[in-house]
């Protein structure tokens, strides 16, 4: 069992992380075990977290774990739980119905799913309704005011290929905000690559930025971003997937 800590100092960034995730595995009744057959992240690799030994993992580590939880990364990462005004997390033994909510409901915005048109060496881009399994999922009008994010710049693009497992599979959809075109390391992008739309991580270095997959196999080796050839359309912030 991993007692909630209570130190002076313990909201410093690096220790979020493991405050976060002790506290939401005591609000889920969960264990460290649980969440390891219910996420997939190895167990030893939880264990880091909590001990503190893992002070700032990857994304493609927490993003299961905020999944199970229904957290963002970003919160898991940055923002203390804890705090008054926390999110409320259900125990194992609650049950909330799912409710059904009407397209014009304030609660939500209806994001457009999309094909990608691009042009090598052009910043600018197109789009063309994407029809495969509806035309729009709704995302939280809360969730994307918390995080400032505008819904005119919102729109679902689908993965295609293997590239990105196990963070991505072919058939997910992942949320694209084109307010945000500034590269980050470690982060995923929707890119023009030289008129290629592709969703990849971007690495930094040696002082230059690359494109990366999580895929280990070495088919999907990573090409360097040069201006010109590899233009941000946007950042992925959310991703819609049944791959179980």
């Amino acid at each position: 069992m991993y007692a909630l800590p209570h130190i002076l100092g313990m909201n410093t960034p690096e220790l979020l992380v493991k405050k976060n995730l002790e506290w939401l595995i005591a609000q889920r009744k969960t264990s460290p075990y649980e969440l390891q057959k219910s996420t997939g992240v190895p167990q030893p690799t939880i264990h880091r977290i909590l001990t503190g030994e893992s002070s700032d993992p990857r994304t493609k580590t927490l993003q299961p774990l905020a999944d199970f939880f229904r957290v963002s990364v970003a919160d898991l990462r940055d923002r203390d739980l804890t705090a008054p005004g926390g999110p409320a997390v259900e125990s194992n033994a609650t049950f909330r119905p799912a409710e059904v909510v009407g397209a014009d409901d304030p609660r939500v915005v209806r994001v457009p799913k999309v094909r990608l048109r691009l042009a090598a060496g052009i910043s600018g881009f197109e789009t063309e309704p994407e029809r495969f399994d509806g035309a729009s999922m709704t995302v939280s009008r809360e969730w994307a005011d918390r995080h400032g994010y505008d819904p005119k710049l919102l729109m679902w693009v689908r993965v295609g290929g293997r590239s990105m497992e196990k963070t991505l599979f072919d058939g997910d959809w992942v949320l694209i905000y084109t307010g945000q075109t500034e590269p980050k390391d470690e982060k995923i992008f929707a890119i023009n690559f030289d008129g290629e739309p592709v969703i990849k991580r971007l690495t930094r270095d040696a002082g230059q930025w690359w494109l990366s997959s999580d895929n280990p196999d070495p088919q999907f080796y990573r090409r360097q971003c040069k201006d010109g050839e590899c233009i941000i359309i946007g950042q992925a912030v959310l991703k819609h997937s049944e791959a179980l």
